[in-house]
C-alpha cells in the first residue's frame, strides 16, 4: 500500500507508473485542488468524482470505507484529507510526499518503512529516506539518499525558449473565469482568463496547456494556468516528461529502499 500526498500532474505521473507495477495507491488531497494541468492530474477527481489518465482511473473516495473498494477494483483512490490523517487507519508501506509545496508542510521520516518527498524543502536521512529531484536539466529524477533537492530558484522551467512567460499569472484577488481551454491556441496579448473583472493576457503564442478549474479562488500573481510554446495538442493530455522522470526516480527509491532495509 502506498499513501501519496497530492494529486497533481506530477504526483500523478508518479501514481500512474507505480498503479502499472502493480501497487495500491491512495491520493489524498485539499478540498479545492489548484492543479493547472487538471487534463493530467487525478485530482480532478475532486471535482468530477473520477478520472482516468493514460489508462489508469482515480475515484473520490468520499468515505474511508470506500478506499477498500476502489482499489479491489483495480483503481486509485482519491481522498480529500489535507492533513494526511487516513494515515494512522491505513497504515501504508510507504508515504510519498508530492505536495510540491518547495517545503515540508509536516512529512516525517518515521511516518513509514519508505518515505519518499519530491523537490526542495526535505533533507534525505532527516525528513525522508530519499528525495527525488524534480528540477528540470541533467538531474531531474534523481534519487537522493543523504541531502536535498536543487533549492528552488522560482523561475519556472525552460520550455521551447521560455521560462517566466509561459506562465499565466492571476491579475487580482478572487474567482478565475477562464476564456481559453486547455488545448487551444492563443497568440501574446490574447485575453485567456479574467479574475473579477481583471484580465489575463497571453504573454507569448502556444498552446494552453493548463487552466486552473472555472470559479477557483485565487489571489494576485497566483499560477493560474500555463502556455507550451511548442504547440503540440496532444501533450495537454498526456503525462509530462518531467512526470515521468520523477516517477522514475521513485519507483527506483522504493525498490532500492525495500532491498536495503532487510
Amino acid at each position: 500500500m502506498i499513501l501519496i500526498k497530492g494529486a497533481g500532474d506530477l504526483a500523478t505521473g508518479v501514481a500512474h507508473r507505480l498503479k502499472k507495477c502493480g501497487f495500491d495507491i491512495v491520493m489524498t488531497e485539499i478540498a479545492q485542488p489548484t492543479t493547472v494541468r487538471r487534463t493530467v492530474a487525478f485530482s480532478q477527481a475532486v471535482y468530477d468524482k473520477e478520472v482516468e489518465v493514460e489508462g489508469i482511473k482515480a475515484i473520490l473516495a468520499l468515505k474511508n470505507d470506500d478506499i477498500d473498494n476502489i482499489i479491489s477494483n483495480g483503481n486509485i483512490a482519491v481522498l480529500v484529507d489535507e492533513e494526511a490523517k487516513i494515515v494512522d487507519e491505513i497504515k501504508p508501506d510507504v508515504i510519498i510526499d508530492a505536495i510540491i509545496a518547495k517545503k515540508n508542510l509536516g512529512t516525517h521520516i518515521d511516518d513509514a518503512q519508505i518515505v519518499i518527498a519530491l523537490g526542495p524543502g526535505f533533507t534525505a536521512g532527516v525528513d525522508c529516506n530519499c528525495v527525488v529531484e524534480t528540477k528540470r536539466g541533467h538531474y531531474l529524477g534523481k534519487s537522493i539518499y543523504n541531502g536535498n533537492a536543487i533549492p528552488d530558484t522560482g523561475v519556472p522551467g525552460n520550455i521551447g525558449g521560455y521560462t517566466n512567460e509561459r506562465i499565466i499569472r492571476a491579475t487580482d484577488d478572487g474567482k478565475i473565469k477562464p476564456v481559453s481551454k486547455i488545448g487551444d491556441y492563443v497568440e501574446k496579448g490574447d485575453i485567456v482568463a479574467y479574475v473579477n473583472d481583471t484580465p489575463i493576457f497571453a504573454e507569448l503564442n502556444g498552446i494552453v496547456r493548463g487552466m486552473l478549474q472555472d470559479g477557483v479562488y485565487v489571489y494576485n500573481t497566483m499560477k493560474s494556468g500555463d502556455i507550451d510554446p511548442r504547440c503540440e495538442k496532444d501533450h495537454c493530455f498526456t503525462i509530462s516528461d518531467k512526470a515521468r522522470s520523477i516517477s522514475g526516480g521513485v519507483l527506483e527509491a522504493i525498490l532500492y529502499l525495500r532491498h536495503n532495509q532487510k
